[in-house]
């Protein structure tokens, strides 16, 4: 009967290891479980903070954006500021040369009426002396305004 006592001790412990191995196993298995759970959990996570980084990215852009379109407006209302104080400069100027050839015509009719006067009155008198002076200051301003003409 000792053989059978060695092999019914064999099979009790045979049937321990494996109790223990099902068992172990078992925890093995609740493990895995538990750890899918927790991968799932944080590519979940990491899925989120990705997204909200991208917002985050994109609300930064719009701002950007927004910045420039501010920016650009303000170019647009200097240019046109510009574009207006030109317009203003040109008609200015404009009118300066209309004004300076009216002097310059008005300054040639004084010019043909003292040479009339000098020859009317003659160089032998103070008053012809006279004229003749302001002929030639006037004959100077002509020269003078004839490049705006």
């Amino acid at each position: 009967m000792i053989k059978a006592d060695r092999w019914e001790r064999k099979f009790h412990e045979a049937q321990m290891r494996n109790e223990t191995l099902e068992k172990s196993l078992l925890e093995s298995q609740n493990e895995k479980g538990e750890l899918k759970a927790r991968v799932a959990e944080f590519e979940k996570t990491l899925h989120q903070y990705r997204n909200r980084n991208s917002v985050i990215e994109l609300r930064a852009s719009l701002d950007k954006i927004e910045q420039m379109k501010r920016r650009v407006k303000e170019l647009e209302v200097a240019l046109q500021n510009c574009e207006i104080q030109i317009e203003f400069f040109e008609a200015s100027e404009e009118r300066k040369k209309e004004q300076i050839r009216e002097v310059a015509d008005y300054l040639q009719t004084l010019a043909v009426q003292a040479d009339i006067l000098s020859v009317k009155y003659g160089l032998e008198s103070d008053r012809g002396q006279e004229l003749a002076s302001l002929l030639r200051k006037i004959k100077v301003l002509s020269v003078r305004a004839k490049p705006y003409m």
